[in-house]
């Protein structure tokens, strides 16, 4: 039998993506690039135990909004900003299957892009999304920045969140994310790892000693 992609090879393994079977070479080439690979396929995790992790320093710097600084105080003190940012790409992503790590990128990249102006000059500009699914995962970042200072508004009497400190905890975000995607146009590595720390049961706020341990340092 030959492969259902090629239809040259020998087939050898069983391609959930396609339903049928397929050879290791179409499957290493065409893996999140032309196929939708589900995250329990064996072959794609155990592609991803064996891929060499990305480098920041290899990707495109702009993007990764180099100006702003991240020290790793703030990652200890705003643990629960960034948890309930993590949760708000994790209910999109779970309400959205089709959302793959590059929208998520795309949706942070955009979210950060607004406060920076936001923080520099003080004027509200967000910048335009091509995809609905991209613009529901702003929309869900913004609802729990909302949620939190409404949180913080009904315990402590006022806000004290800054825009700054969310610019710093959404470009944490998009560089996590860069560093753990595979970078192929269907790559659901970033998704997976964050539905993987958030099981539906979760709520959006973690306890204190629940929350540090969520958060990985790309």
């Amino acid at each position: 039998m030959s492969c259902s992609i090629c239809e040259k090879r020998k087939e050898k393994r069983f391609c959930p993506a396609v339903h049928e079977r397929i050879c290791p070479q179409c499957c290493g080439e065409q893996r999140e690039v032309t196929l939708d690979c589900p995250h329990d396929c064996v072959y794609l995790q155990q592609a991803r135990e064996h891929e060499k992790p990305r480098t920041l320093e290899n990707l495109d710097q702009i993007a990764l909004f180099p100006e702003v600084e991240i020290p790793e105080q703030f990652l200890y003190e705003h643990e629960h900003l960034i948890v309930g940012l993590s949760f708000a790409l994790a209910q999109s992503a779970r309400s959205d299957r089709a959302l793959a790590d590059r929208d998520f990128l795309a949706a942070l990249g955009s979210a950060a892009k607004t406060y920076e102006t936001l923080v520099n000059s003080g004027l509200v500009y967000e910048t335009p999304l091509a995809g609905l699914g991209q613009q529901g995962v702003v929309a869900q970042l913004q609802k729990m920045v909302k949620d939190y200072r409404d949180a913080e508004q009904k315990n402590l009497g006022y806000s004290r969140l800054r825009d700054s400190e969310v610019l710093r905890a959404l470009v944490f975000l998009l560089r996590m994310g860069h560093a753990r995607t595979s970078g192929r146009p269907k790559s659901r590595a970033y998704v997976d790892f964050l539905l993987a720390q958030f099981p539906a049961k979760d709520s959006a706020i973690a306890a204190p000693d629940e929350a540090s341990s969520r958060i990985v340092v790309p």
